[in-house]
C-alpha cells in the first residue's frame, strides 16, 4: 500500500500521462500494510524426547553407586586411625640426594647384621603390639564413657548436659619430660613454614 505524500511526489513527476493515470486510478486504503517482518530468534533447541529405560537397568545402576560409595566409606573407616603426616618432619629431597655422599662405609660383621636386624623385627613387634592396645584401650574409654553418658542422659538431661561442658580450667596445659636430645639453650622452635599471600598496597 502507497502513503498519501508518496502519491503527490509522484504525481508532481514528469511522467507520462497513462503513468499518471495508473498512479491516480490506485485505490487509497485505511488498513494496516502487508510488510516483511523477521520472527524473533529462538535462544533454545527443542526438547529431547525421553527414552523410557527398563527398570531392571536403572536397578542395577542404582546398585552400582550403592556399592561404589559403600566401598568409599569402608576404606575411610579403615583409614580412620591413621595421622596425619607432619611436612615439618619430612627429610629434604636435597638430602636424600646426598644420602650416598653423607653416608660413611662401616664394615660390619655379617653376625652383628643378622643379630641387629632379628633386633629391630623384634623390637618393631614390640611397638606394633604396644599401639595396638592403646588404641583397643582408648576404645573401651569411649565405649565406656559413652554408655555412662547414655545412663546420664535418661536419668536427667541437666546433668547430662553439664557432664559435656568443657572443662576450661585444663587449659593451658603445660608437661614437662624427658627429651630425645639436649635442650638447645635460647633456641627459638620454628612455627612451621607458610607463604605469605596477603596482599600489600602501597601509597
Amino acid at each position: 500500500m502507497f502513503n498519501l505524500s508518496i502519491l503527490k511526489q509522484f504525481s508532481r513527476l514528469s511522467l507520462c500521462p497513462a503513468t499518471k493515470a495508473q498512479i491516480n486510478a490506485r485505490p487509497v486504503s485505511t488498513a494496516t500494510a502487508l510488510q516483511f517482518r523477521m520472527t524473533e530468534p529462538l535462544c533454545a533447541e527443542p526438547m529431547k524426547k525421553k527414552k523410557k529405560l527398563d527398570p531392571q537397568i536403572i536397578k542395577a545402576r542404582e546398585d552400582r553407586r550403592r556399592k561404589k560409595i559403600e566401598k568409599q566409606i569402608r576404606r575411610l573407616q579403615k583409614n580412620a586411625q591413621q595421622l596425619k603426616p607432619i611436612d615439618e618432619m619430612e627429610v629434604p629431597l636435597h638430602l636424600l640426594d646426598q644420602l650416598g655422599k653423607r653416608k660413611r662405609p662401616v664394615d660390619v660383621k655379617p653376625e652383628v647384621l643378622e643379630a641387629r636386624a632379628l633386633l629391630q623385627k623384634e623390637w618393631t613387634r614390640y611397638k606394633r603390639e604396644e599401639y595396638m592396645s592403646s588404641v583397643a584401650q582408648i576404645d573401651r574409654i569411649m565405649a565406656a564413657q559413652r554408655r555412662a553418658l547414655d545412663k546420664l542422659y535418661e536419668e536427667s538431661e541437666d546433668l547430662y548436659y553439664e557432664a559435656i561442658m568443657p572443662d576450661l580450667s585444663l587449659i593451658p596445659y603445660t608437661i614437662k619430660g624427658p627429651v630425645a636430645t639436649p635442650p638447645i639453650k635460647d633456641y627459638e622452635s620454628p612455627d612451621g613454614e607458610y607463604i605469605d599471600v596477603s596482599k600489600k598496597w602501597d601509597n
